[in-house]
């Protein structure tokens, strides 16, 4: 097991170069000067060279290159241009936020996928297996930033049981990640009925019944955990797309995480703190699915030769 979290480790690091270096040339594809974009356009040239030697962006590129990733190794990110602070410590103040809001999304959206496939796949082809599917499908057609607004009308505004935004207590939390959750629920609900499928016709599964073990073992104890096999994968892979979708949801509810800074970061021009926010949600991406790929092989030992 050591070996293989070496090797995977290995693997990680090329990503993690290709991840900063992408980031650290944002600022150079933007178009026009962002340092003009940033200050404005009443900005004389003496501010516009003195905010140049205040970012480094005076110097050549490839020196550049090496003070960024300097700053990255020691967790300076540069200034921001609205907080005045360093960008590692605002995103640092802020990123708590968007991980208990993306881990919420997914304890709901296995909460819901986990009894629903299960449930489906032994009940193939009757009339809750359908419903089940059905509301699968609506699942995945309904986006997060349309649920968000119906949620709020519905429990919010309509019955009042719920906050409409902000953070701070739990009752805050339960309708962004319901919204954060209810896609990905879809997906893995229609995952888990697949690989439950799979499993159930499996000759171990027939031989744990012949021997007379209790239904609820068969079905959870030994086909569950095989299933989830395939699962793990996906969960690792859809984090991601949790992270990107927190980016809207945090907007709907006004919720303090990284993707609402991301957006105000962009509307105010703040190149430094939008690369901050793009640089912490791609490294959680690589560091999620190195953690999966670990999973993976815990699950599944025969992954580890």
């Amino acid at each position: 097991m050591l070996r293989y979290t070496v090797k995977r480790l290995l693997y990680v690091l090329p990503v993690i170069w290709l991840v900063v270096s992408i980031v650290f040339l944002l600022i150079h594809l933007v178009p026009g000067d962002p340092i003009q974009q940033m200050l404005g356009e009443g900005a004389t040239s003496a501010d516009l060279q003195a905010a140049r030697h205040a970012y480094g962006l005076d110097v050549p590129i490839a020196r550049q290159y090496v003070n960024y990733w300097r700053g990255v190794l020691h967790g300076n990110l540069g200034l921001s241009l609205r907080y005045n602070r360093n960008v590692a410590a605002v995103i640092v103040e802020r990123y708590p936020f968007t991980l208990q809001l993306t881990l919420a999304g997914l304890a709901v959206a296995l909460a819901l996928s986990i009894p629903a496939g299960v449930h489906s796949a032994r009940r193939r082809n009757r009339w809750d297996d359908r419903v089940v599917s059905f509301v699968s499908l609506l699942g995945l057609s309904f986006p997060n930033f349309a649920l968000g607004p119906v949620l709020i009308l519905l429990f919010a505004i309509k019955l009042g049981a719920l906050p409409v935004s902000g953070s701070g207590t739990l009752a805050h939390l339960v309708l962004p990640a319901i919204t954060l959750g209810g896609a990905l629920a879809a997906i893995l609900t229609r995952m888990v009925r697949t690989s439950m499928l799979e499993e159930l016709g499996q000759d171990y599964i027939r031989t744990a019944r012949a021997k007379g073990l209790p239904e609820r073992t068969v079905v959870y104890r030994h086909a569950l955990r095989n299933a989830m096999i395939p699962v793990l994968t996906v969960v690792g892979l859809q984090f991601g797309a949790l992270l990107a979708g927190a980016i809207v949801t945090e907007t709907i509810f006004s919720w303090p995480g990284i993707g609402r800074l991301t957006i105000q970061a962009i509307s105010n021009r703040d190149y430094y703190l939008v690369e901050g926010c793009i640089l912490a949600i791609g490294l959680t991406y690589v560091g999620v699915n190195f953690v999966t790929d670990l999973l993976y092989s815990v699950a599944n030992p025969r992954i580890r030769q």
